[in-house]
């Protein structure tokens, strides 16, 4: 649960979304940078309170600004098909960013930008505890693995540094998805990185001192290899409306 910025355990399904509602809710009336100036809607993120997994990318575009929703334009289109190749969808995960607002013209954010926002998303991490932190460009790779460089490190994990708020997690370094629409040989990289997150995931769940798996949906907990599952692939949504968001 949250009150203010302060966070307290929340162990079960209903308190951590309520929790997790109470920050986004913040984000929504944050002023804390520029970048609520321009806004439409800030986006705090969505997903599953009970998962293990969280991708963290870097910023609203236009359509997720006007949305309030995170990865819903095209680059949120191929991240669905990357998620669907090893047999999972975003409804299993939770899904944000290093900043909750649009930077105009979808410039880089900007180093007070990003530190206005790193308390939503430590508090954020804080309730989900996750397993595994997925990275989804170099702005969110450097603040999991600061120094690194994404063209060296993609599809490799690393421990997550606690100051995050994550407890024992694994950061794993992914291209952003915008980059493999610009890209076929990114695009290519992706899903061969994409394809090794179960069992990452499976390594994180072994490293987590004193504790058992989180209770995930089946089809992510059933996949120790990268294969797709055709039955979960068949269920995919045909139309936007299908996939709503399954937290805010």
């Amino acid at each position: 649960m949250t009150v203010g910025e302060a966070t307290i355990p929340a162990t079960t399904t209903e308190e951590r979304r309520v929790a997790l509602e109470a920050i986004a809710a913040e984000v929504r009336a944050c002023s804390r940078c520029k970048l609520a100036q321009g806004r439409t809607k800030a986006v705090p993120g969505e997903g599953n309170p009970d998962t293990e997994v969280v991708f963290v990318g870097e910023g609203p575009g236009q359509t997720e600004d006007a949305q309030g929703r995170p990865f819903v334009g095209r680059a949120g289109e191929l991240l669905v098909r990357l998620l669907a190749s090893i047999g999972w969808r975003r409804q299993e995960v939770f899904i944000t960013n290093i900043v909750k607002c649009r930077p105009p013209g979808n410039r880089d954010p900007e180093p007070d930008e990003i530190a206005a926002c790193a308390p939503y998303l430590r508090r954020q991490l804080e309730v989900l505890d996750p397993a595994v932190v997925v990275t989804l460009g170099r702005f969110s790779m450097a603040h999991f693995r600061p120094g690194e460089r994404i063209t060296q490190i993609h599809g490799s994990h690393a421990p997550a540094p606690e100051a995050t708020g994550t407890r024992d997690a694994l950061a794993y370094a992914l291209f952003h998805p915008a980059a493999a629409l610009r890209s076929t040989d990114v695009e290519r990289h992706s899903y061969d990185d994409i394809a090794g997150l179960p069992k990452v995931l499976t390594e994180a769940r072994s490293h987590r001192a004193g504790s058992s798996a989180a209770a995930v949906p089946a089809s992510i907990a059933a996949s120790e290899a990268p294969t797709v599952n055709p039955e979960l692939l068949a269920a995919q949504p045909a139309t936007p409306g299908d996939d709503a968001p399954t937290l805010f």
